[in-house]
């Protein structure tokens, strides 16, 4: 599965998977969800964010052996 929105820079936060080159961790959008928060408080709290980004980050974070996952 291609990730058009997922990035990952040498350069950036230490090569953590970020959402569009924006040093917004996938890990924290993901954690934020897993807090309760809904998409529509994570999109007030991170206005550069988008719909499709939160949608993207679920897909790829880690699972058993999904694309982020480290096994």
């Amino acid at each position: 599965m291609r990730f058009e929105r997922i990035t990952v820079e040498p350069d950036k936060m230490g090569s953590v998977a970020c959402i569009r080159g924006l040093r917004i961790p996938v890990a924290t959008v993901v954690a934020m969800l897993a807090e309760g928060m809904t998409a529509k408080d994570i999109l007030a709290a991170y206005p550069d964010l988008e719909a499709g980004d939160i949608r993207e980050a679920l897909e790829y974070a880690p699972g058993p052996t999904g694309p982020g996952s480290y096994t």
